[in-house]
């Protein structure tokens, strides 16, 4: 496989914006066109406009969001730190909690979300919101651990994975029989993870099994990932964006100027790939589209 397999114009990455402090959470929502996105420690959310290639401050004073994804009704479903749980923004721009507690427990500060294929949440809940005043709160872990949690209306809410230190970044495979799953443990001394791990999607998509090392991250951590449509992890890092084949053969580097922290896939035909990079956010033009 080349280069020009997997990215357009070599690769070449477009800064078109900058400002923040810290972006993560990239989200393209196609029924306006543009690509959302929060700069955590400056509590706003922003979006950049395809259109006018000019980026707005969609709303201040969000309680520290962070990762988020559509759902079926087209609706932003999002992770606050602030507030400790997953919720939905509503067409007409209010909030509505979709889960804060687990058996009687808040959560930690949900990180990071994705849609499997049997339409429940599974979403990451380190500490980093109630460790850090600058992405949240601080406080104190309520439950005796740090969860990837599933949710649905029918079954509430259940942790299926619980033995990475700092779950953070999620992805499903193609065919939804596979998550990826970040852990970043290294990045306030917890341990030395710097990687991501896989896992088998059990029991008609209720569950998870089978962990295993997938790639480790050398440069930073991996933080934010993305799957495209055959099956490629497309992960953040300290020094750009690596690609990995599902046999974990790394494919590509693209080196980007700033820190990654996530990344998506959007744009008018799905193929290109948005870079939140600490201060800015980045285009890359690709060959490939998003898993689902």
């Amino acid at each position: 496989m080349t280069r020009a397999d997997l990215v357009q114009d070599d690769g070449r990455v477009d800064r078109l914006w900058t400002g923040a402090t810290w972006s993560e959470g990239p989200l393209w929502i196609p029924t306006t066109r543009r690509l959302r996105w929060s700069d955590i420690p400056g509590d706003r959310i922003l979006e950049w406009d395809s259109a006018s290639d000019t980026t707005i401050v969609h709303r201040e004073g969000v309680e520290f969001t962070n990762g988020r994804v559509l759902d079926a009704d087209g609706a932003v479903v999002q992770c606050s730190h602030g507030r400790r749980r997953l919720e939905r923004e509503l067409p007409d721009g209010s909030l509505e909690e979709i889960v804060a507690q687990w058996e009687g427990k808040r959560l930690n500060s949900p990180n990071d979300v994705a849609i499997a294929p049997d339409g429940s949440y599974w979403f990451s809940d380190p500490d980093y919101g109630i460790r850090q005043a600058h992405e949240g709160h601080l406080g104190e872990r309520e439950y005796d651990g740090r969860f990837v949690f599933r949710w649905s209306a029918a079954d509430g809410i259940r942790p299926v994975i619980t033995d990475i230190v700092q779950p953070n970044g999620l992805a499903f495979s193609p065919d939804g029989s596979t998550v990826y799953v970040t852990d970043t443990a290294i990045g306030l001394d917890d341990g030395p993870g710097h990687w991501i791990r896989a896992y088998d999607v059990v029991d008609a998509g209720a569950g998870a099994e089978n962990g295993r090392h997938f790639a480790t991250i050398d440069d930073g951590m991996p933080d934010g990932i993305a799957v495209d449509e055959r099956g490629r992890v497309w992960s953040s890092a300290g020094d750009g964006v690596h690609v990995f084949d599902p046999d974990a053969t790394e494919l590509l580097f693209l080196p980007v100027p700033e820190p990654v922290a996530n990344l998506c896939f959007g744009g008018d035909d799905g193929t290109d790939l948005f870079i939140t990079a600490t201060t800015s956010l980045y285009r890359v033009r690709t060959t490939t589209r998003a898993a689902i």
